[in-house]
C-alpha cells in the first residue's frame, strides 16, 4: 500500500482512538453510576480538563480529515500519489503529535510546540497543492 494511503488510513485510525477513548471515559463514569449517559457534553468541560482536551483533540483530527483527505485522494486518484507520498508519514506523525500534546497539556510552551506540528501539517497540505496544481 501507497504511503499516501497508510497515512489516510492512520489517521482515519487515530481519530477512532480517540473519540474510542472518549466513550471509554464516558462508559466508565455511566458503570459506575457518577453519570447518567445522556448527560455528557459534547466539548467535554463537564467532566475534567483532561476530557475537554480529549474532545478537542479529536474535535481536530475530524475538523482536518476532509482537508487532508481531499488532497490525497486526489492525488491517488490522478495518479500523482508521488506528489503526496514522500511526506505522508510526516503529516500523520505531526498530527499524532498535535493531539497528544493537546491532551497532555495547555501550558503555553505545549500550546506552542502544539502549533508547531499543526503547522507542519498545513505547510505539507499547501506544498502538495501547489505541487499538484502544477503537474
Amino acid at each position: 500500500m501507497e504511503p499516501s494511503a497508510v497515512a489516510l488510513l492512520g489517521y482515519a485510525a487515530w481519530t477512532i482512538v480517540l473519540v474510542t477513548s472518549i466513550g471509554l471515559q464516558r462508559g466508565m463514569l455511566t458503570l459506575s453510576g457518577q453519570r447518567a449517559p445522556n448527560s455528557f457534553k459534547t466539548d467535554g468541560t463537564d467532566i475534567s480538563e483532561f476530557g475537554q482536551r480529549l474532545a478537542r483533540a479529536h474535535a481536530n483530527c475530524y475538523e482536518n480529515l476532509p482537508i487532508f483527505a481531499a488532497i490525497v485522494l486526489t492525488a491517488v486518484v490522478t495518479g500523482h500519489s508521488s506528489v503526496t507520498n514522500p511526506l505522508a508519514p510526516w503529516f500523520l506523525m505531526a498530527r499524532i503529535a498535535q493531539s497528544v500534546t493537546h491532551i497532555l497539556s495547555t501550558s503555553s510552551p505545549a500550546v506552542m510546540v502544539r502549533f508547531t506540528f499543526f503547522l507542519v501539517q498545513i505547510v505539507i497540505m499547501i506544498w502538495w497543492l501547489l505541487s499538484l496544481f502544477g503537474a
